[in-house]
Formats: C-alpha cells, structure tokens, sequence
C-alpha cells in the first residue's frame, strides 16, 4: 500500500473515529436532534463503506 492510500485511509478512520464520538456525545447529553443524528449516522456510514472500499482495492487477490 502506497503512503498516499494509508494517509487516505488514516484521514478517514480519523472522521470515522470523530463522528462516532460526536454521535454518542449528542445521545448522552439527551440530543433530541434525530435527524441530526440520522445524518451523522450515515455519514459514519459512508465514511465506512469508503474505507473498506479502499482496502479491497489495495489487498491483492490471492486464490489459493
């Protein structure tokens, strides 16, 4: 993996990491905001859906 792809995927487990703390910070205090929530939530989501993504870019394919 190339250093550009890692500081990529550092990047985005940091705002992974971020919003999964906003999101629980905002349920705690009693955040009734859901379609806040709602949208951090799938923000999280895609953060996800875009890391794996480039994970199974990188990861070569190996049959055995």
């Amino acid at each position: 993996m190339n250093e550009d792809i890692a500081q990529q995927l550092d990047a985005l487990k940091a705002e992974h990491r971020r919003l999964d703390s906003e999101i629980a910070a905002r349920l705690d205090c009693g955040e009734t905001d859901q379609l806040e929530i709602a949208r951090l939530k799938k923000r999280k989501l895609r953060l996800k859906d875009e890391i794996q993504l480039l994970l199974d870019r990188n990861t070569p394919d190996i049959i055995a």
